[in-house]
């Protein structure tokens, strides 16, 4: 190893920023949407674009960022996607309309999935074995950290309206932190890429984005606009992009390439019932958009207060993960699904607690409870899903299975902002009338614990396919 210890892991800090920001940034923007929706009057459909855009984005993109880094170098990759990262959140800071505000998100996602890949890419180039396993658990907390303290953050920073900007602060706050990786970066990060790199299968990342794309916008914005004639066709569409983009790639491994998505290593025993499984997975991230709209705009907190609320989810996937080895000697290969139930039971008492006080704030202990239940059931199936979907690959495809399910879980993020923020905005309507409001979030919970329950029977599935 040429590098010193300092060196590397001063170099490794900088990555780490790479790997901090775009959870935070995904997050963060929840606490902020009705200063947003004032701000630029936008609509339902466009708040869910402002975050669903960014989540499918960064989701269509994430395996062709790693890709790009082993083929261009990985330190050039990634000075180049946190500067655009950078020039991006100036974009949505300035945006003076919903559109402008909702590109400028997507180009964000692009942004965040040139850079985050890189960061564990490199640990293998930076690192001695004996110390890969400690950077593999930095790296892991950072993802956490970023995604459990986002909500309290971007409250304290709209609270604090910091020269007057509002929710714009929270993303340019960015400006000072990529700034200083830049100055980092340049000279600290080896120029490392990977030994036999294969092309960027563009058609497969083409149609990727094209099949997400016919989703996820009908969903988001066929319902304000009526369902006109677009929408239903860009839905009947999907599965035709859909199906075209399986052909595809089946064609482009025959021929010797190296697809987006390897159609035969997802068909292993228990990979597919695996994936599906984290596709109903993250759509808790919907959670965090109608909990923020309910307390904000029906119960009257401001931002400071609406993300305080949110720190015993915090809390629970801080501790979750500490017990996970004692809920393996309990259940397992089962605590995936233990993890989802747990995080049924937070759903469902937190959809009581609202209903039995509407346009209340709820008993204090009841929710903490609540809430803490979500995020310690999320902190033990998280991790132990992941890592038993990569551990049914072979070791040659294990790469691209963690790369893949990574990307599932930003779509199934995507897709659980459009559809369950969908229906929460349905029920709600036009109403700011707590009562009808929180019927919403107690509809919009238990479409989040329903789909929760598919992934919990799905993982179990799985478990049981890969045994055999």
């Amino acid at each position: 190893m040429t590098t010193s210890a300092t060196r590397r892991w001063s170099a490794f800090a900088v990555l780490l920023v790479g790997a901090f920001l775009p959870p935070l940034d995904f997050f963060i923007v929840n606490v902020a949407l009705p200063s947003i929706q004032s701000t630029l009057h936008a609509s339902a459909a466009e708040l869910q674009l402002v975050i669903s855009g960014y989540a499918a984005a960064y989701a269509v993109f994430l395996i062709t960022g790693g890709r790009l880094g082993d083929l261009f170098g990985r330190r050039r990759v990634f000075l180049i996607g946190i500067a655009g990262f950078g020039l991006t959140s100036v974009m949505c800071g300035l945006a003076t309309s919903p559109a402008m505000l909702i590109i400028a998100r997507g180009l964000q996602g692009l942004s965040a999935a040139a850079m985050a890949p890189q960061g564990l890419a490199s640990i293998h180039a930076l690192f001695p074995e004996q110390e890969r396993s400690r950077a593999l658990g930095l790296y892991g907390a950072a993802v956490g950290l970023a995604a459990v303290t986002a909500q309290a953050l971007g409250g304290g920073l709209i609270s604090a309206d910091f020269l007057h900007l509002e929710w714009r602060i929270i993303f340019l706050i960015n400006l000072p932190v990529v700034f200083a990786v830049l100055v980092f970066g340049v000279p600290l990060l080896p120029d490392a890429r990977g030994d036999s790199p294969a092309p960027v299968d563009r058609i497969g990342v083409l149609l990727c984005a094209l099949t997400l794309g016919l989703l996820i916008v009908p969903l988001v914005e066929g319902r304000e606009r009526g369902w006109p004639w677009w929408a239903c066709a860009m839905l009947l569409a999907c599965p035709l992009s859909g199906l075209g983009f399986w052909r595809y790639e089946r064609t482009y491994a025959t021929r010797g390439g190296v697809p987006l998505i390897s159609v035969d290593l997802v068909q292993r025993p228990g990979l597919m019932s695996g994936l599906t499984g984290v596709l109903f997975f993250y759509v808790v991230s919907a959670f965090f958009l109608v909990f923020s709209v309910y307390l904000q705009s029906a119960l009257g907190l401001g931002p400071l207060e609406t993300g305080l609320v949110f720190l015993p989810f915090g809390v629970g996937a801080f501790i979750g993960p500490l017990t996970t080895p004692l809920a393996i000697r309990l259940f397992g290969s089962r605590v995936p699904a233990v993890g989802m139930m747990l995080e049924v039971a937070g759903c469902v008492l937190l959809a009581r607690l609202v209903a039995a006080s509407p346009g209340q704030m709820p008993a204090q202990v009841p929710l903490i409870i609540a809430v803490g239940l979500l995020g310690f059931g999320q902190g033990w199936a998280l991790p132990t899903l992941v890592r038993s979907i990569i551990n049914r690959a072979p070791a040659a495809g294990s790469g691209m299975i963690a790369g893949i399910t990574n990307s599932a879980l930003q779509i199934s993020a995507a897709l659980g902002v459009a559809v369950i923020g969908g229906v929460f905005f349905s029920v709600a309507g036009a109403s700011r009338d707590p009562a009808t409001m929180a019927r919403a979030f107690m509809t919009a919970m238990l479409c989040v614990g329903a789909s929760l329950t598919l992934s919990a029977i799905l993982s179990i599935i799985a478990s049981r396919t890969s045994a055999r």
